[in-house]
């Protein structure tokens, strides 16, 4: 499977030596590099995966002017679609400014192998996004406020304008455990086309981390009833889901 040489490529890309850590570090560069293992792909609440595990892995690398590119890929599964996997390419610039963590970037969603021929809509789009973070001083424990707001100009299957916008807290817990919960909203220009109504989207998850391994779980739902979810399919409810990463 394409995806799992993807991620083989990722932890060799992980296993630095001591050389080329340093080379890293004289040209200011931060390499991280994540491969995950997840009961689903959920992206912004809806199954990308049809409900399946998925295998991901995520490259990010920052110079010290804040500067970065990076890449995501996982397997997908599209119901009437041949698309199997997504690559995403991201690049920006990541800066600080009176306390509040910011990230001014782009983010290229690409599936290739994908023939969406003439009678199929086009599933690559493009975005423009911003983020932000701020922890609260002055608190038992480490509180982040978390903030986001993305744009297409033609969201995925061409359905036109599509805006996003999420909010959320971070919780640092004792013994190295994480509670954390957002909640969204995403809004398409033509929504027949997408496939869905306009909706919203929350979770609330529990993480905990052991050496470099992160174990997350969590609850995640949307606004969308099953009769408005792409196709009538099972992609938009609420669900469970559990998923073991590494950062190297």
């Amino acid at each position: 499977m394409r995806i799992h040489h993807v991620l083989c490529g990722f932890a060799l890309l992980g296993a630095t030596t001591p050389t080329r850590a340093f080379e890293l570090e004289q040209a200011g560069l931060t390499v991280g590099i994540t491969p995950t293992v997840s009961s689903d792909y959920l992206f912004r609440g809806i199954s990308q995966t049809r409900n399946r595990p998925a295998m991901q892995g995520t490259i990010d690398i920052q110079h010290t002017s804040g500067l970065y590119v990076g890449a995501f890929t996982s397997n997908v599964a599209f119901l009437g679609t041949n698309a199997r996997q997504e690559v995403d390419a991201l690049a920006g610039w990541r800066t600080t400014v009176a306390g509040v963590s910011l990230d001014l970037g782009g983010i290229a969603y690409t599936y290739p192998g994908h023939e969406h021929g003439p009678s199929l809509y086009d599933l690559q789009y493009f975005e423009l996004a911003v983020k932000a973070s701020y922890e609260v001083p002055n608190l038992p424990m480490p509180v982040k406020v978390l903030g986001a707001f993305n744009w297409s100009p033609n969201y995925q299957s061409e359905a036109g304008d599509g805006f996003y916008v999420e909010g959320g807290l971070e919780v640092s817990l004792p013994y190295n455990f994480a509670l954390a919960g957002r909640a969204g909203y995403q809004w398409i220009q033509n929504n027949a086309r997408w496939g869905t109504p306009d909706y919203a989207n929350w979770n609330v998850t529990m993480s905990y981390k052991f050496s470099d391994f992160v174990v997350t779980a969590g609850y995640f739902d949307t606004s969308i009833r099953r009769g408005e979810c792409v196709g009538g399919q099972k992609i938009c409810e609420a669900r469970a889901m559990v998923y073991l990463s590494r950062t190297f």
